[in-house]
């Protein structure tokens, strides 16, 4: 999976491009909200509600904008809108499998949006459970490395339920079951490591390796699914390795 958590690397690193053109704060604002409508504006009795402030307050979102969608989640401020979280299904270039994960308030723009990007970009839209089986939800912790080792990271998570730690480059990325991920993420607080992200991601069981042209299709396609407004997130089970990603660069 080094193409993928590679790609998680990447990501990372283009977060500050997102966020100058606001998608990314719209996004991580609508995340603080669904998990305050869900589990409760408290911060303390609601982890997922945790998880997405700190992620929002890590990626520079103001503060004033973090409390008023805790607030308007959690029924305290009037103007939620009613996000519903539905997935799509597909293949991209090369066969790649590739889940798509959308919080919308409109189902049909939403559906709309997917199809055309997907199929101006060589997917093609698949049935419900015909690719999300290649996929499992895991819990994802990203730490940068600072003066960390591997040994480091991994002393402080085995006890929490972490299964693996993969050196990303600059990061970590620590792998748990997503039941786990409150659990790794304490362990590294109470460790004294500063942590990035942590979501509950999904992960592929089988990978499709890319070469140089495949990859850059695919990421052109991601990249098509993340500008809509829709997409929060999108998960593909391609394989890159590290010198088609130097190649890439």
């Amino acid at each position: 999976m080094s193409g993928h958590s590679k790609w998680a690397t990447t990501k990372h690193k283009k977060a500050a491009i997102d966020a100058k053109r606001g998608k990314l704060f719209a996004k991580l604002i609508k995340n603080i909200e669904v998990a305050a409508r869900t589990g409760g504006s408290d911060l303390e009795g609601n982890p997922t509600l945790y998880d997405a402030v700190q992620k929002a307050r890590k990626n520079s979102v103001p503060v004033d904008n973090i409390e008023r969608a805790r607030k308007r989640g959690g029924g305290e401020e009037a103007g939620g809108a009613d996000w519903q979280t539905i997935m799509y299904e597909g293949y991209g270039p090369n066969g790649v499998a590739v889940l798509i994960e959308c919080l919308t308030d409109n189902r049909n723009r939403a559906a709309g949006e997917v199809r055309t990007a997907m199929t101006r970009n060589g997917g093609s839209m698949a049935d419900p459970g015909s690719v999300s089986y290649m996929f499992s939800r895991k819990g994802v912790v990203i730490l940068p490395k600072a003066e960390l080792s591997e040994d480091d990271v991994l002393m402080a998570v085995l006890d929490a339920g972490a299964e693996e730690v993969n050196d990303l480059g600059d990061s970590f990325e620590v792998v748990s079951e997503a039941t786990d991920l409150v659990g790794v993420r304490k362990a590294l607080q109470e460790a004294g490591y500063d942590y990035d992200s942590a979501d509950s991601n999904f992960l592929p069981s089988v990978t499709v390796a890319l070469e140089a042209e495949g990859a850059r299709k695919i990421f052109k396609l991601i990249d098509a699914l993340e500008d809509c407004d829709d997409v929060q997130n999108v998960f593909a089970n391609f394989d890159v390795s590290d010198e088609v990603m130097a190649e890439i660069d």
